[in-house]
C-alpha cells in the first residue's frame, strides 16, 4: 500500500537521492547536506508545535511503499512564506503610451518585481520518483496535503500557491534567466537556483532591476516562455488547475514559470472533504477511487483506495489493512475526498 506520512530523520538519504534525481530548476530540493537535514527537522518541529495561526513551519511529507518501506516521492507545504525572507515574483501586467495628437495607442506588457505573495502558504516541493509515475501516486502525493490542509485549517492562510517550474534545457539553462544574466548578472540559471535553494537570496535585491521590464525589450526566446511550464511539470499543473488554481500573471523571477493560487476554501478537495467515522469491513462492489487520511498530526497518515461512500451516512467502510495502514480504529475518524 502506498501512504503518505510525515518526513522521518532515517528518510534523509532517500531525500538526498530525490535531491539530486529532481535535476536543476528545482529549487526546493538542492543537493545540499545541511540544507536538507534542516527541512527534516524543522518539519519534526513544525508538527510537535501548538500553533494557532500559520507561522514559520514548514510541513514536508514523503510517500511510502509500506510493502517493502521505500521512499518514493516527497511533497511539503509552507504555512506562510515571506515572513522572515522576502518571497519576490515578477507580475505580468501593461502599461498604456497614447497620444491623440498624433493617433497613437499603443498597449505594452511589462514585468513588475513584487512581494504580493507575503503571507500566504505555498505548495511546494512536489517530486515522484521516475519509477513510481504510475497509477494514483502522483495525485495522492500532491492531493493529501489538501486533506491535510482541510483537517488542520488552522495552520495555514486562507490563500494558497504554488510556483511552477519553467523552462529550461537538459543542461539547466533557462533563457528567461539568460538574459537576465546578460544584463544585470554574471551567475548561471543552476547557480542562482541553487543560491536561492539554499536560502541566499540577498543577490535578489542587490542586483535585480528595480525598475518594471518592458517585455518587448527582452530576447525571443526569453519573451516566449514567460508564464510556460517545463515539459515534466505539465501534469502537476493539470492536476491543480482540476482542483480550481489558476495564474493572476505572476512568474517566477528566475525561469518566469507561472504561479498558480486558489483561496483555500474553493480547492475542490478540501471543499468536498468529510469527516466519517470508521466501521471495519469489506467495501461494497460499486466502490470508487477515495483519498482518505486519519485526523492526528504528529502520526499523520494518508492513502488511497476504491470505497463505497454514501451521502447520507456519517459512516466508512474501511479493510483491516488501510486501518492499520492510517493507524485508525472502528468508532475513530478519518477525513476523505473523491479523486
Amino acid at each position: 500500500m502506498m501512504v503518505i506520512r510525515p518526513i522521518r530523520a532515517d528518510d534523509y538519504p532517500a531525500l538526498y537521492q530525490m535531491a539530486v534525481e529532481s535535476g536543476h530548476g528545482f529549487t526546493s530540493l538542492p543537493v545540499n547536506d545541511e540544507l536538507l537535514m534542516r527541512k527534516i527537522s524543522r518539519s519534526e518541529q513544525s508538527l510537535q508545535k501548538a500553533v494557532s495561526s500559520p507561522g514559520d513551519e514548514g510541513y514536508l511529507f514523503v510517500l511510502e511503499d509500506t510493502s517493502n518501506g521505500d521512499v518514493c516521492g516527497t511533497s511539503a507545504l509552507e504555512a506562510a512564506v515571506g515572513l522572515d525572507d522576502a518571497f519576490y515574483h515578477y507580475h505580468l501586467g501593461k502599461v498604456v503610451h497614447s497620444s491623440r495628437s498624433l493617433g497613437v495607442y499603443k498597449t505594452v506588457d511589462i514585468l513588475t518585481l513584487c512581494n504580493d505573495y507575503t503571507g500566504v502558504s505555498e505548495l511546494c516541493t512536489l517530486f515522484l520518483r521516475e519509477n513510481r509515475r504510475e497509477k494514483n501516486n502522483g495525485r495522492l502525493l500532491s492531493k493529501a496535503r489538501f486533506l491535510f490542509m482541510a483537517e488542520f485549517a488552522e495552520r495555514f492562510a486562507d490563500r494558497v500557491i504554488a510556483e511552477m517550474r519553467g523552462v529550461s534545457d537538459q543542461n539547466g539553462h533557462s533563457p528567461f534567466w539568460r538574459w537576465l544574466q546578460e544584463h544585470f548578472f554574471s551567475v548561471d540559471f543552476p547557480t542562482a537556483d541553487y543560491l536561492t535553494g539554499i536560502g541566499q537570496k540577498v543577490f535578489i535585491a542587490e542586483l535585480m532591476p528595480k525598475y518594471p521590464i518592458y517585455v518587448s525589450l527582452l530576447s525571443k526566446e526569453a519573451q516566449q516562455v514567460i508564464g510556460k511550464v517545463h515539459d515534466k511539470t505539465r501534469p502537476a499543473l493539470a492536476l491543480l488547475q482540476s482542483e480550481g488554481f489558476s495564474n493572476r500573471g505572476y512568474v517566477d523571477i528566475f525561469d518566469a514559470g507561472p504561479t498558480v493560487e486558489a483561496r483555500v476554501e474553493h480547492i475542490r478537495s478540501i471543499r468536498y472533504s468529510r469527516k466519517l467515522q470508521v466501521q471495519i469491513g469489506t467495501p461494497g462492489p460499486d466502490s470508487q477511487p477515495y483519498l482518505i487520511c486519519n485526523t492526528t498530526i504528529e502520526n499523520f497518515r494518508a492513502t488511497w483506495l476504491p470505497l463505497t461512500v454514501s451521502e447520507q451516512s456519517d459512516q466508512v467502510v474501511l479493510p483491516q489493512a488501510c486501518a492499520d495502514a492510517l493507524g485508525v480504529k472502528a468508532g475513530e475518524q478519518v477525513r476523505l475526498t473523491r479523486i
